[in-house]
């Protein structure tokens, strides 16, 4: 019952936070519990068996759960662009996926590397799927527990480097503008292109082309 409560109230506190300017706290939250939310759904994808230490976390409700569901979406086009880019990630960084400070490294060069030349929509849903893929790869090679290292490290970075981009759009919810329906014999499309690569940058540079919104 009390796990019950606590997920009533975090739907609650999520509606009253899409209804005024979001604080950093909150939009790190629903940064980390967006990417719990990807991470699961490429687990699932991949039909990686996991299980998720972590039973009180909050998972997206209301207009959060909207958001990625859009984010799942976009991401979904962006694989299927480059899907060897997010396969295999650990792999193409040639890292040791037992060390959590190798891991922790590894995940936030690429994550600069991302958004060095500045930040779009685009850019957040590789970062992403970056996170997705290698959590998929620890669960592959038997360390689930640094899924939840990659989920903090996501939530750490966009406190350090997203939250004031994301307050000036009025949060998580601007991603919906991404969107746009077509006919209806045509599935929704992103609005923009992506072009993703490795590089030499810690053997991690991402190049993602995208215009800025």
């Amino acid at each position: 019952m009390e796990v019950l409560r606590r997920s009533s109230v975090f739907a609650a506190e999520v509606m009253e936070v899409f209804d005024r300017s979001p604080t950093d706290k909150e939009l790190v939250s629903q940064a980390k519990a967006l990417c719990r939310d990807y991470i699961n759904s490429r687990l699932i994808r991949a039909g990686v068996s996991w299980s998720k230490p972590e039973h009180n976390a909050p998972v997206p409700g209301g207009k959060l759960a909207e958001v990625s569901t859009i984010l799942l979406r976009l991401g979904d086009e962006l694989e299927y662009i480059r899907p060897n880019v997010y396969r295999n990630v650990a792999r193409q960084l040639n890292i040791s996926l037992h060390s959590e400070t190798v891991v922790t490294d590894a995940f936030l060069a690429v994550a600069a590397q991302i958004f060095t030349a500045g930040i779009t929509w685009g850019k957040v849903v590789s970062l992403y799927a970056v996170a997705a893929g290698l959590a998929v790869d620890c669960v592959r090679h038997a360390q689930p527990a640094m899924v939840h290292t990659i989920v903090d490290c996501l939530g750490e970075f966009v406190r350090k480097t997203l939250v004031t981009w994301l307050k000036r759009r009025g949060g998580w919810a601007d991603i919906t503008k991404c969107v746009v329906n077509t006919d209806p014999g045509l599935r929704s499309h992103w609005l923009v292109a992506a072009v993703c690569s490795f590089g030499h940058f810690l053997k991690a540079i991402f190049f993602v082309l995208l215009p800025e919104r």
